[in-house]
């Protein structure tokens, strides 16, 4: 979410698409909003159209962030401005991470997108004097990495936030830098060959934002939408859920966690195993009257345990 400029003049297509960008976010996480409060089927946001819904706005926030780096510093590093945003990014990020532990501990955001962005921006001002072609290939390998690498010493907590890990809890959050950082790389080469290409100066005389100013208004001051939006979201559901409380489908929340336990779990484990594993979970959680916690987390210390018990049990008995 850095400032994008040519010669210190902003781009306001840019502005204008980051704020795209922020709009198509706030609409994922309502739904997810709604389907926190259980007015939509559980695990809608994180299973098909809605879970590639996401990774496409992950990976365009990321992908600008690539873009206005290089349109930021490729003629000279502006220490003052690039330092002042990345503090402001550190902050909000461990703002969040504190929030949400103490919300919601076990799926608490410990690499979200703005821990990302602000490595990241890091990482990308190291690489900023590569040539194109190179910073796309690099894109390239950090994409195909997750698939590639598998070291037993990568599952250390220490080192989740890589995404080179086998083992990561799960988190409302999570963009870890393989793969997610081959967007910011894809930015940077594709900016690197519009400023070669004159391509940039043609787009700084668009003025979309001028037209659009809601969606400028919000790619300006994309960090302070993306901290305001959820709290002001999910403050309106929760009014709804007082007044008109949603039904509880608890068949529909049995079902919605078989879909994405199982689909989680087939990435690395068969097909079969991942039936009786996530079956035994859903069972577990019918017979103790928890049925809720499979959609919405564990809100105590005793669900909490209660989860870490039964995925050991049911974990236990699908090795044997």
């Amino acid at each position: 979410m850095q400032n994008a400029g040519e010669q210190h003049r902003r781009i306001e297509l840019i502005d204008a698409v980051r704020g795209l960008a922020l709009v198509a976010m706030a609409v994922y996480h309502f739904t997810w909003d709604l389907e926190f409060f259980g007015y939509l089927e559980p695990f809608t946001s994180v299973t098909g159209g809605w879970k590639i819904f996401a990774r496409c706005i992950a990976s365009s926030f990321l992908f600008l962030v690539g873009v206005s780096l290089v349109l930021a510093h490729a003629r000279s590093f502006r220490a003052g401005p690039f330092a002042k945003r990345l503090a402001a990014i550190v902050a909000a990020a461990a703002a969040i991470t504190l929030v949400t532990w103490w919300l919601m501990p076990e799926q608490f955001i410990f690499f979200g997108i703005l821990h990302h962005i602000a490595v990241a921006s890091v990482l990308g001002l190291l690489l900023l004097r590569l040539p194109a072609m190179l910073l796309a290939a690099l894109a390239v390998l950090v994409v195909a990495a997750p698939h590639l690498i598998s070291w037993p010493f990568l599952d250390h907590p220490a080192l989740w936030w890589t995404g080179l890990s086998q083992n990561v809890p799960a988190s409302n959050d999570y963009i870890p830098i393989f793969p997610w950082f081959g967007a910011v790389l894809s930015g940077m080469a594709a900016a690197k060959v519009a400023r070669s290409t004159g391509l940039t100066a043609r787009m700084a005389a668009w003025r979309p934002a001028s037209r659009i100013p809601v969606l400028g208004w919000a790619g300006r001051h994309s960090l302070a939408f993306y901290l305001l939006h959820q709290p002001v979201l999910i403050s309106c559901v929760w009014i709804i859920a007082q007044l008109y409380p949603p039904s509880v489908d608890t068949a529909g929340i049995e079902a919605g966690f078989m879909r994405m336990c199982t689909n989680q779990c087939a990435q690395s484990r068969e097909q079969a195993l991942c039936a009786s594993y996530c079956g035994c979970i859903v069972e577990e959680a019918r017979a103790s009257g928890r049925t809720q916690v499979l959609a919405r987390g564990a809100e105590d210390d005793e669900a909490t345990q209660w989860v870490q018990d039964t995925i050991s049990f049911c974990a236990g008995n699908d090795s044997e």
